[in-house]
């Protein structure tokens, strides 16, 4: 690990405790080698290693309605709801190479479960029908396949989109900075914040 990563290892150990630490260490670990991986693989990889956390509510965790926690914050409590698992999967692909314009994350409402959901899309090409990671169903499939999926709007590091189909690219709306959740988000990760959750999920 370089200098950045041990700081972080540290840093979550100290808000967390050290199972925690241990996750992160897993995590750098994982990148280092899923660099060599051809990217299908890579999208596997992440999107397993990320789905072995638990799934929990907000409002549960971190007392709030909506909190969409950092990678680090997501590895340190062991637990998020579907922001934290894709906002963690869109990180780790942008760093192991995989282009901001190739990723969506899509905010849709998940039909069988009558509730909102969030998902990564990996796009292959511009044009292609994208690949989708997700924490309720663990397989990566095509969009088409995951009818019980209604999506309302899309965004990346760049832009904001409003969607009609998972399937389609959809209408541009703006700049992702809109959305004031993923501004606080980066202005947390940039900062090394991190808030502790309601409830230890290590113990």
């Amino acid at each position: 690990m370089n200098n950045k990563e041990q700081r972080w290892v540290d840093t979550v150990t100290s808000v967390y405790g050290e199972r925690a630490g241990m996750r992160v260490k897993t995590w750098r670990d994982n990148i280092d080698f899923f660099k060599t991986l051809e990217t299908h693989e890579k999208l596997a990889g992440v999107n397993d290693f990320f789905n072995q956390l638990y799934f929990v509510d907000d409002i549960d965790l971190w007392g709030k309605k909506d909190y969409w926690a950092t990678p680090l914050e997501f590895l340190g409590s062991n637990a998020g709801d579907c922001e934290d698992f894709t906002i963690a999967k869109y990180f780790s692909l942008l760093e192991l190479g995989v282009p901001d314009s190739k990723m969506r994350l899509i905010y849709v409402k998940a039909i069988e479960l009558n509730q909102f959901h969030m998902v990564l899309a990996y796009y292959p090409t511009p044009s292609s029908e994208p690949l989708i990671l997700d924490n309720i169903n663990p397989e990566i499939v095509r969009a088409s396949k995951r009818s019980d999926l209604l999506p309302i709007y899309s965004f990346n590091g760049s832009n904001l989109w409003l969607m009609k189909s998972s399937a389609s690219v959809g209408e541009l709306a703006g700049k992702a900075s809109r959305l004031s959740l993923w501004n606080d988000l980066r202005s947390r990760e940039r900062k090394l914040q991190l808030k502790k959750p309601k409830i230890n999920y290590d113990e």
